[in-house]
């Protein structure tokens, strides 16, 4: 986010204009916020969320669709709306709770609390905690780890986590599709690569 802070939530003043009649709030987070969130959710490209400072409300939501979060020292994590008189969308819900948990999701959302980095990372919520001044570079540093790998083979990780995340069971087509890459260049390439000792070359075949 602009000015060093990842996201400190909506505009509260905005909020007349649509939270008081239903079908407006339903439209606002049942057509737009639910469907940004879960594109971010599905997209096959790993996401790194880049935590600084505030994630709270939107930003907790939106750093919950990504696949590694790292957050910095001072940052802070939480969605304090019940003290606005509002709960958390459904959807929205359910994604926060997928990656903070059930426990966590409920002392964030009733008791309104604001939870510290070496909190969040104790549960799980992040990946790494570093230094404020850190975070991009890690950031950065993570990305890099993962654009070094095939990029066939990440989307395939991120497609069966969404399935283990989802608890189904493996169906054959679903087994098939997930082994797919065995012939692949890539694959291949990696292997291959490795055996020789050098920089695998992929190209996301």
């Amino acid at each position: 986010g602009e000015g060093g802070c990842f996201v400190s939530g909506g505009d509260i003043e905005e909020f007349p204009a649509f939270r008081f009649d239903q079908a407006r709030l339903r439209h606002f987070h049942e057509q737009i916020v639910a469907p940004a969130l879960e594109a971010m959710y599905r997209c096959d490209i790993p996401l790194v969320a880049q935590i600084e400072r505030a994630c709270v409300g939107g930003g907790l939501e939106i750093a919950c669709q990504c696949d590694l979060r790292i957050a910095g020292a001072g940052s802070r994590f939480g969605a304090p709306i019940a003290r606005l008189g509002f709960p958390m969308a459904p959807d929205e819900l359910a994604g926060v709770a997928r990656v903070a948990g059930l426990a966590t999701a409920a002392e964030i959302l009733l008791e309104a609390r604001l939870l510290d980095a070496p909190t969040v990372l104790q549960r799980g919520l992040v990946h790494r905690v570093v230094a404020d001044d850190a975070v991009a570079a890690e950031a950065e540093a993570t990305a890099r780890r993962i654009a070094a790998g095939a990029p066939r083979a990440a989307r395939l990780n991120k497609r069966t986590l969404r399935l283990v995340a989802s608890q189904f069971h493996f169906s054959e087509a679903q087994r098939s599709e997930l082994a797919a890459y065995a012939s692949g260049p890539d694959h291949r390439e990696g292997i291959t690569a490795f055996i020789e000792k050098r920089a695998p070359q992929f190209t996301g075949q």
